[in-house]
């Protein structure tokens, strides 16, 4: 099943879910600690991998991390060609005084907010879905 491209629909559809637990990003030159933890998400970069745990995990590894966040999961299967779903929902968040950090998966978008703004995010997202055109 391929995924929804019509922004209206996605904006309309996107139903913001705040998942449980605290996450922190996290950039490893050696990934053999990494052994028995499956990351939420990884990105390699020059730098390293940058891999996004839960905190509990990082804390177990020793791992050092700068920023807490909460997670939220776009519950609408966002096509990866889609245009304009990061960017309304970026703007919306901004406009909202909300840094956000964006992840794409094959099915849905998954937002990265600093952990006190969580449930705040999920409302301006709400709110965002609700005037949609």
């Amino acid at each position: 099943m391929t995924g929804e491209t019509s922004l209206p629909t996605l904006l309309r559809s996107m139903s913001p879910r705040l998942n449980d637990g605290d996450y922190v990003f996290c950039s490893l030159v050696d990934t053999q600690c990494l052994g028995a933890v499956q990351p939420l998400g990884s990105f390699r970069e020059h730098e390293g991998l940058s891999v996004i745990l839960t905190r509990q995990q990082a804390e177990a590894l020793g791992l050092s991390f700068a920023y807490l966040a909460a997670w939220l999961t776009l519950d609408v299967h966002s096509a990866l060609s889609a245009v304009g779903l990061t960017a309304a929902v970026a703007t919306a968040l901004a406009n909202a005084g909300i840094s956000c950090n964006v992840i794409a998966g094959y099915h849905h978008d998954h937002l990265f907010v600093a952990k006190t703004d969580g449930p705040r995010a999920v409302e301006v997202l709400r709110h965002l879905a609700s005037t949609a055109e």
